[in-house]
């Protein structure tokens, strides 16, 4: 701090001792002030080269500086070093928080005080239909157009969610969005989004569930009661007796079908995937489960059915034993219940690059593609009359979807209205070995 005013008093002495050497006091005074004039603007091009390093701020490049305008520099180096490493660490904290955001299963929109859009994760846009990047600085009510989120946005209560359609809804696809806003900083708003189309969907099938379980069994509980108050008030003689009491076993055994349907589901929901299981004989299996449908045709069709054995490869799979086997008499069992009497009905084992298919195929009268994707639900039934009319409990299609599931495999289904359908279930490839023996 002490050179500047050395610097000039050496500078201002040098000019003066000019003068003295001429013995002249004017030109003494002059020298002085020649030399306090050059400190200056030596003094000054230093300021400007420390206010040109300042304006760049470069922090690599150092201006030649000596005295206290050197002193000055480095302080000020330093302090922007400090501020350039607690940038970067800002701006690394910013952008950890930012991808943490847009991995987030949720949608997150960050709109300004005037409802515009300053930043958007993936998620949101994807349910929203909004650009990430060309749609920033749009107002978010022209996005979105829903009546219900254009006066969600303009009210000032935002304690409680709302739901509006997805961009993606269909008739047979329906999607919604949960939307909900919350006000933060200076009349900004972070907007949170959710896909609560599963939970939608979840809780229609809940209470479809509750309200067929309980139409399923209140149906045939009436019918008991009905006959059992029936013998109990009325003389019958002996063959209505025996009429009356088989109509209630019939009865008995549809509620103890569809109590044992729906622990058969409960099970397979509730229990862990199966591992390998044991190697079972394919053509075993077969045998097995068309021997129950050739049963259950004769019993509910005239004529039966013809069913017929499709040969296929000779393997084994590995599995349950009663849970696959209880999935392939659910499918047969199937299309000798809508298959007209006298109808064709084939089944056997084939190998493809998915890997081991069981099918049945049939010749009953196909089913609209707008029923397909609802097959598997619970008590979903393209014709209620008709399957009421063959003693199925709605059941079935749902316990074959889980089995194939539990093993790795899927159910695929394919129907033409009047030509029949192919029920099939496809297991890994992982499950199948080679068998030469039946």
């Amino acid at each position: 701090m002490t050179r500047r005013p050395i610097e000039l008093l050496a500078l201002v002495a040098l000019g003066a001792s000019w003068g003295l050497t001429h013995e002249s006091p004017s030109l003494t005074f002059a020298g002085a002030a020649l030399g306090a004039f050059a400190w200056s603007g030596w003094d000054a091009l230093r300021a400007k080269r420390l206010l040109d390093w300042l304006n760049k701020a470069d922090t690599q490049e150092a201006p030649r500086l000596s005295g206290v305008w050197e002193e000055i520099f480095e302080r000020s180096r330093k302090n922007f070093k400090k501020i350039e490493k607690q940038k970067l660490s800002s701006d690394t904290r910013l952008a950890n928080f930012l991808a943490a955001i847009q991995a987030s299963p949720n949608g997150v929109v960050l709109l300004d005080a005037a409802g515009c859009i300053e930043w958007v994760n993936l998620t949101a846009a994807t349910q929203l239909g909004i650009d990430p990047q060309r749609d920033i600085g749009q107002y978010v009510q022209n996005l979105v157009r829903s009546p219900a989120f254009t006066a969600y946005l303009s009210g000032a209560d935002f304690s409680s969610e709302i739901q509006i359609n997805g961009v993606s809804a269909r008739p047979l696809q329906p999607s919604r969005i949960s939307i909900q806003i919350h006000p933060y900083g200076s009349r900004r708003k972070l907007m949170l989004t959710h896909d609560v189309t599963a939970v939608e969907l979840a809780e229609a099938m809940r209470r479809d569930f509750v309200a067929n379980v309980s139409h399923e069994i209140r149906t045939p509980l009436t019918v008991l009661s009905g006959f059992v108050e029936t013998l109990q008030t009325l003389q019958i003689d002996e063959a209505e007796r025996r009429v009356y009491l088989d109509m209630m076993s019939q009865q008995a055994l549809r509620m103890q079908t569809l109590v044992s349907d729906l622990l058969t589901l409960s099970r397979l929901e509730g229990s862990p995937a199966p591992g390998q299981g044991e190697w079972i004989d394919s053509h075993e299996l077969l045998l097995q489960a068309m021997q129950e449908a050739h049963g259950l045709s004769q019993v509910i069709s005239h004529p039966a059915h013809v069913i017929t054995r499709v040969d296929g490869p000779e393997m084994s799979v590995g599995a349950a034993r009663s849970e696959l086997l209880s999935a392939m008499s659910n499918l047969l069992s199937n299309a000798v219940r809508y298959t007209p009497a006298g109808g064709a009905i084939r089944a056997g084992w084939r190998l493809s690059e998915a890997g081991a298919e069981f099918f049945v195929e049939d010749t009953g009268p196909g089913i609209a593609a707008e029923h397909l994707p609802r097959l598997t639900e619970r008590f979903y039934r393209v014709d209620r009359s008709r399957s009421r009319e063959t003693g199925g409990t709605g059941l079935g299609l749902a316990i074959v979807k889980h089995v194939a599931q539990r093993h790795g495999g899927q159910l695929n289904i394919q129907s033409t209205p009047g030509k029949g359908s192919v029920f099939s279930i496809v297991l890994p490839l992982s499950r199948v070995q080679a068998s030469h023996t039946h």
